[in-house]
């Protein structure tokens, strides 16, 4: 093909909304990120077909991989009003790594998909930045993903983020809450916020609020900082809770659900649980919402996490220690109730 059919077939692509210019930019832009979240265990780098990992487990007896997929759901939205788009990336990753967490896996690699419908590579490379960042903090490497243009599918100024996650856990130590008994304590870790889940409803709520004014009813701080605040990880106090030898028998992602949907997941026949609302004090963005929402209490524990982020299930001998491990991670836990006989969740306290 001569180099006038080239510049011309080019342009013809970049008139129909899809820039392949503009996504070499992006990949530039991120690599640096990316290549620091490789481990020995990497093989190649950025710009092939397929990511390549080595799959050495070494003491594990039976290895199984555990695998997720997810996305940030409308979330991208408020990124976009506040033009904060580089938590997106740690919300992604994080998020994977819990709902793999809850069945023992530690995390060995991530996938990441980011579309628009006009490629931006500053604004995709500041949310995969963000998603490396969130690898290199946890020590699993992002091995590869997808940028995508597509107009005509996406709003222009709009996005889509999804990753995937995969990790490793020793059959012997596989967490599947066959384990739980009624008296079992239930240990809760707070949330940094909304994480991410519950957007739609919070944006219904809080649209035509002022998002740059500092809120008396938020302790002074504005909607703009805290609503994009990035989902956290918990593998961390996991790993406290295992150094101190706590038998954790069960654990739950709080994500969409609440904490009516996402616990009763791992619980087996017969099993409930009793939560305490007044064990903790519920973080005002969520009353906010509530109150703006003009939902019921019941809906608004289904809807958000109403700052309850993860949940660990042990032997409620092991309570105190399984505290104190915590605290000195750096957590702030609280035993949030207690297993029952039963199904399902039930409350104690206003709800």
């Amino acid at each position: 093909m001569t180099e006038s059919k080239q510049g011309a077939q080019a342009s013809a692509y970049e008139r129909a909304g899809v820039s392949i210019d503009a996504g070499h930019r992006a990949v530039h832009l991120m690599k640096g990120a990316v290549a620091r979240t490789h481990t020995p265990n990497v093989l190649g780098g950025l710009g092939g077909f397929g990511g390549l990992f080595r799959a050495a487990f070494g003491h594990m007896e039976d290895p199984v991989l555990v695998a997720s997929t997810d996305g940030v759901g409308t979330k991208t939205k408020v990124a976009v009003r506040t033009g904060r788009f580089g938590g997106l990336g740690g919300d992604i990753v994080n998020h994977c790594v819990n709902d793999i967490l809850v069945q023992g896996a530690r995390p060995l690699f991530f996938l990441d998909y980011v579309a628009m419908g006009k490629l931006s590579p500053e604004r995709v490379a500041e949310v995969v930045t963000g998603a490396a960042q969130a690898c290199e903090a946890l020590g699993v490497a992002l091995l590869g993903g997808e940028t995508a243009e597509m107009p005509g599918v996406y709003v222009d100024g709009e996005l889509d983020i999804v990753g995937t996650i995969v990790g490793v856990v020793d059959r012997p130590a596989l967490i599947t809450g066959a384990r739980i008994e009624a008296g079992d304590t239930v240990i809760a870790l707070p949330s940094s916020g909304l994480h991410t889940n519950g957007f739609s409803l919070a944006r219904m709520a809080l649209d035509d609020l002022d998002w740059n004014e500092a809120r008396d009813d938020l302790n002074g701080q504005t909607l703009a900082d805290l609503l994009p605040v990035p989902h956290r990880s918990y593998l961390p106090a996991f790993d406290a809770l295992q150094a101190a030898g706590v038998d954790v028998r069960g654990m739950a992602h709080i994500t969409g659900g609440g904490l009516i949907d996402n616990p009763p997941r791992v619980f087996p026949d017969g099993i409930g649980m009793q939560v305490d609302t007044g064990s903790w004090t519920v973080p005002p963005v969520f009353e906010l919402i509530v109150a703006r929402a003009g939902v019921e209490r019941q809906e608004a524990f289904r809807a958000l996490n109403m700052g309850v982020g993860f949940l660990f299930i042990l032997p409620a001998a092991q309570g105190q220690a399984a505290l104190d491990a915590l605290r000195a991670a750096g957590e702030q836990p609280w035993v949030i109730g207690q297993m029952t006989a039963g199904q399902g969740v039930t409350f104690t306290g206003a709800v």
